[in-house]
């Protein structure tokens, strides 16, 4: 009950979703074409999600170790303003994001499904993960969400986020008036 309603407070403050992509925002296949290029899967309802949460006054930045082009263009086509790829360092770039937002850790939500992206916890006040995270990554959570990356876990997110302002429920009885993602 406590972790419940400390989870509740720290949803409550977020105003940046920090999004990895691979294992996030896909189901963490790579899919090459015949030239080489890569391929990816993204989940229409995140992106509506991702709309949903700019419009309540919540910035979204994606966050990825990998580069392929596919990212990029899922970020413009989202209206994404920070779209950091082929990063190394992740918690070096997510504190430089916070900089130049002027937002502290209390305020940022990060979600993450590997190793990889546990560096970023000193940075965030709420670390998620996708169902099927990395075990590592699930342990040291602030949330696990039941949808899988690639598979609504955005969305599941952003459902969270929003009830918690009070959106959700608007939304849920009127609808969204806009365009789809």
């Amino acid at each position: 009950m406590i972790r419940r309603l400390l989870v509740s407070k720290r949803l409550k403050q977020v105003r940046l979703l920090v999004c990895d992509v691979d294992g996030v925002l896909t189901d963490g296949g790579l899919h090459y074409d015949e030239s080489g290029g890569v391929v990816k899967r993204f989940n229409v309802r995140d992106g509506l999600a991702i709309r949903m949460l700019q419009r309540s006054g919540i910035e979204v930045a994606f966050l990825s170790g990998g580069r392929s082009g596919a990212i990029e263009q899922r970020a413009r086509h989202l209206d994404i303003q920070h779209c950091l790829v082929g990063v190394g360092d992740k918690l070096a770039a997510l504190q430089n994001l916070l900089d130049q937002l002027d937002l502290g850790p209390e305020q940022t939500a990060f979600i993450g499904d590997d190793l990889n992206d546990l560096t970023v916890r000193p940075a965030v006040g709420l670390l998620v993960s996708p169902a099927n995270g990395a075990r590592g990554l699930r342990r040291q959570a602030d949330l696990v969400l039941h949808q899988n990356g690639g598979d609504g876990a955005v969305r599941e997110l952003a459902e969270l986020l929003l009830h918690q302002r009070g959106h959700w429920q608007t939304l849920n009885r009127e609808g969204w008036r806009d365009t789809n993602s």
